[in-house]
């Protein structure tokens, strides 16, 4: 690891923290997710490899701690390491905020995103019994979302209920409704569209608490200089 020869907390942070994928593991582990499969299923691009150095480095320098669990070996930050949620809060809380939003031209993955929605059920607002959401978007082979009160899980075939409701259309009306973006009903005007009993398709967005930041808004572009305010 190259050293930026710098005193300074900023700089010294930035040099183990700094690589790419590294703030992204700490996002899954913030999120709950223990063993390796886990983080990867939430970063699907990061390699087998990259992945083993990167928590290899946050177990380092203490913000990671690696255990024995009942299945494997398992990943929990530290006291150091939760700490950095407030850095990741910041992170999104300043991309949502200054980023583009165009989903349309960015290219995304659809695991993270069912998986955000996964974790982010409204136990309390599903139907009684079992159900599993089929969806098919665009350009991606079809994905389940097996929702009771108990348990989401993200599947890629069917585990076996009842699958009643079908999401289909572009991924980018999705994500920006997921993302905040839009309303949902600006998202199925952009194409996206629930195929299923009317009861079942009404409900589907109130099954989720959308996206962590999707209330942040984004600024509003500044003026030209010389404009009239």
């Amino acid at each position: 690891m190259t050293s930026y020869g710098q005193f300074c907390s900023v700089a010294r942070a930035h040099e183990v923290l700094g690589g790419r994928w590294t703030l992204l593991i700490v996002r899954e582990l913030l999120c709950g997710s223990r063993r390796f499969g886990e983080i990867r299923q939430g970063i699907p691009r990061i390699s087998r490899t990259m992945l083993t150095e990167r928590l290899q480095d946050l177990v380092r320098i203490g913000a990671v701690a690696r255990m024995a669990g009942e299945h494997g070996p398992e990943y929990r930050l530290t006291l150091a390491g939760e700490e950095l949620a407030t850095l990741v809060g910041a992170l999104a809380t300043w991309g949502q905020r200054w980023l583009p939003r165009e989903p349309a031209r960015e290219d995304l993955d659809l695991a993270p995103v069912l998986l955000d929605m996964r974790r982010r059920v409204r136990p309390e607002a599903l139907p009684k019994d079992p159900l599993v959401v089929r969806f098919e978007l665009q350009g991606y082979r079809p994905y389940f979302l097996l929702l009771r009160a108990a348990e989401a899980s993200v599947c890629t075939h069917n585990p076996g209920f009842p699958e009643p409701l079908r999401v289909a259309g572009p991924f980018a009306a999705l994500v920006a409704w997921w993302r905040g973006d839009v309303a949902f009903l600006q998202a199925r005007r952009m194409g996206l569209s629930l195929t299923g009993p009317r009861s079942l398709a009404n409900a589907f967005p109130g099954w989720f608490e959308r996206y962590r930041f999707a209330h942040v808004q984004p600024a509003a572009p500044a003026a030209p200089a010389g404009a009239p305010g």
